[in-house]
């Protein structure tokens, strides 16, 4: 499965279901219907994708939704949650954080408490858990395939570099100055 291929599925995952529970059953069905190779190569292109959003403004980007802070497994979550908004979006993202101003998700959450955000919650951790589960239906090893099915990954990987933190500079979101500066939509749109 190449890239073009990984954001297809994705945007047919958001054409064809609404909600974030049902777009992973459907994503589940789509991956369980091809081969074991295919579904290895989509968490490769997963972990691909979100590695390029692990930065300091994007993170800056969620510390300013999310009121100030956000975790490193937030901010984990909030990359694959970014996935599930699509090629375009995430593009954009990736050049311009405040460009998640734009997004209907994030545009829904606006002047609405956090914790009446509740299915808008900008995560989608079960994003990462997908790809192993269509691999266990295939396997038939439902109940623990994950040795398997990360060794899989790994090997698919290759000997790619990995990174030790998020790249760019790290910056302190609730500084208004600068966040006025770096995020001036979405600092209006979320203030702390």
């Amino acid at each position: 499965m190449d890239i073009d291929s990984f954001w297809k599925l994705i945007e047919e995952c958001r054409r064809q279901a609404q909600g974030p529970d049902e777009r992973l059953a459907w994503l589940r069905g789509a991956l369980a219907r091809r081969s074991l190779a295919e579904v290895v190569q989509f968490q490769v292109r997963l972990d691909e994708v979100t590695h390029e959003a692990f930065t300091w403004d994007l993170w800056a980007a969620a510390d300013r939704i999310f009121g100030g802070w956000c975790s490193d497994d937030g901010f984990c979550y909030f990359g694959l949650w970014m996935v599930g908004l699509g090629r375009d979006a995430f593009s954009r993202a990736l050049a311009d954080p405040d460009s998640l101003a734009d997004v209907p998700e994030v545009q829904r959450m606006v002047g609405r408490p956090r914790e009446m955000w509740n299915n808008d919650w900008p995560e989608w951790e079960s994003l990462d858990y997908v790809a192993m589960e269509a691999y266990g239906s295939l396997t038939g090893v439902d109940d623990d395939c994950s040795e398997a099915f990360y060794e899989d990954v790994e090997a698919e990987q290759g000997d790619g570099e990995s990174s030790s933190g998020p790249l760019g500079q790290r910056w302190d979101v609730r500084r208004e100055d600068e966040a006025a500066r770096k995020l001036p939509r979405l600092s209006v749109m979320f203030p702390l």
